[in-house]
């Protein structure tokens, strides 16, 4: 039995956001005393009592030209009204009723959606005023709530009871007549399929193999890069649908948005986020969350993809934000885009290669796609690559064979010599984890083994076992003398 949709509506700053992560439970959307932060869509599960929810949290209702920005994002709030089984209509009690909260009231008096009035930040009795003006609304009795104090909660569990009941009977007929009601699942994605096996194989025999994944559980794939790259027309072109809000003005995304879509019969979750701009130019602390949100997302990630605009492709800001990724141990996929508009495409390519090789030394091999998410073209050659680097980023190899390519490797260059001239022995290898890839080499002095004879392995590793375009941990271990305590 599916959850009960609740979209949470009202006008800028009453609190929806405040709301929406009280009843999931933990904080996924952005709070800000600026009016306005929420612009995009969210949806999370939540639980209200034994009640569960498929909460949205939305834009603010505002009325503006046909052009503006707010307009685009009033429309995301209508969709999410459609689509919901009830609406959480939020007053902010504190400041009483206003003429925009009467005007979106008569909006909602005529949806076919069903409403409920709520009179938030009540705590005290500042909001008593307020409360009892919101009974003209023409909306029921309203609800008196805090969410910042988490008050009032179990009255809002009384009042969405009846539209959950009301739900369950209406599912309840669909079944018997055959029907199987509003899927909540995207429709697979045209495209054909990529040639993953081809490139998951490369350097791989019978000894290597992929750590084990649920077909079930959706790969996460975090879209970033700087402000108007094309973040959210390249998710909403994925997945076929207007999803996300997207405008030629710079940092319309504040919010991590994350999709849930199936490209090949591939769960994905795809997560849009707010453009990262360079660290001296962010002053505004609205600004330093949305940062910190897009930072979170690729920590959750496995796959990121880096958009850059073909015109500015790897500049200063794009290759710190590849060694933040890199850094974190995710796989990196670079997505050179508006390769349509693009006036000098080899010096571009020429400039990337360039810059990969000298400033991105430490990960070689990282695939790059020139894409133009507005016209849709080169996704599903991007979408394979994003598929193979996953399969090479989750690669397991046995112990047997490292070691066997680890006497080559120092028979070949035998480390240096240490301390008063003792020589480094490297005695035994093992991969500690996949994702990211991450050996554990145990030696007799592990501190007096350079930097350079680490980078010499680690180049092996890529060379011997296909391990290109991801990251490569190598840990020194020293291994116990069993003689030591005898």
């Amino acid at each position: 039995m599916r959850p009960l949709t609740v979209a949470i509506i009202g006008r800028p700053n009453v609190g929806k956001s405040t709301l929406f992560n009280r009843l999931a439970g933990r904080r996924l959307a952005i709070v800000h005393d600026r009016p306005g932060v929420t612009r995009d869509r969210r949806f999370a599960d939540g639980r209200l009592g034994d009640m569960p929810l498929r909460i949205v949290d939305t834009a603010g209702l505002e009325e503006a030209p046909a052009d503006a920005l707010e307009t685009r994002m009033r429309q995301q709030t209508e969709r999410a009204l459609a689509e919901a089984d009830v609406a959480l209509m939020l007053i902010d009690a504190r400041v009483g009723v206003t003429p925009m909260d009467a005007h979106f009231a008569q909006v909602l008096r005529e949806s076919p959606t069903a409403v409920v009035l709520v009179a938030n930040k009540c705590e005290g009795g500042a909001g008593e005023a307020g409360l009892y003006e919101s009974f003209g609304l023409g909306l029921g009795d309203p609800v008196p709530l805090s969410a910042e104090h988490g008050e009032g909660l179990a009255a809002l569990f009384e009042a969405l009871l009846p539209h959950e009941a009301a739900l369950h009977a209406r599912l309840d007929v669909e079944r018997e007549a055959g029907g199987h009601g509003p899927g909540g699942g995207a429709d697979d994605a045209d495209i054909a399929p990529g040639d993953l096996e081809a490139r998951a194989a490369a350097g791989a025999d019978d000894d290597a193999e992929a750590e084990p994944v649920d077909p079930g559980r959706p790969l996460n794939l975090a879209i970033v890069g700087r402000p108007n790259t094309g973040k959210s027309t390249l998710v909403n072109r994925l997945i076929g649908d207007d999803r996300l809000l997207t405008g030629p003005e710079a940092g319309v995304t504040r919010d991590a948005i994350s999709v849930d879509w199936v490209h090949d019969g591939r769960p994905i979750r795809l997560v849009d986020t707010a453009g990262l701009r360079r660290k001296g130019r962010i002053h505004e602390s609205l600004e330093k969350l949305s940062v910190a949100d897009t930072l979170n997302a690729i920590r959750l990630a496995e796959v990121v993809v880096l958009m850059m605009d073909a015109d500015m492709v790897m500049d200063r800001q794009d290759l710190t934000i590849a060694r933040l990724v890199v850094d974190e141990g995710r796989a990196l996929v670079l997505a050179v885009n508006k390769w349509d508009a693009a006036e000098d495409r080899q010096g571009t390519l020429k400039r990337l290669r360039d810059r990969l090789e000298t400033s991105l030394a430490q990960v070689r091999g990282v695939p790059y796609v020139t894409v133009s998410a507005l016209q849709g073209r080169n996704l599903d050659r991007l979408m394979n690559t994003v598929l193979a680097t996953h399969a090479v980023w989750n690669q397991r190899i046995s112990t047997g064979r490292l070691n066997r390519w680890l006497a080559g490797m120092t028979g070949e260059h035998p480390p240096p010599m240490g301390q008063h001239g003792r020589r480094i022995r490297l005695r035994y290898m093992t991969q500690a984890k996949a994702r990211p890839p991450t050996f554990a080499v145990f030696c007799s002095r592990p501190e007096d083994l350079p930097e350079s004879y680490s980078r010499y392995l680690v180049n092996g590793l890529r060379d011997a076992f296909g391990f290109e375009g991801v990251p490569v941990r190598l840990l020194l271990r020293k291994s116990e003398n069993p003689y030591a305590k005898r």
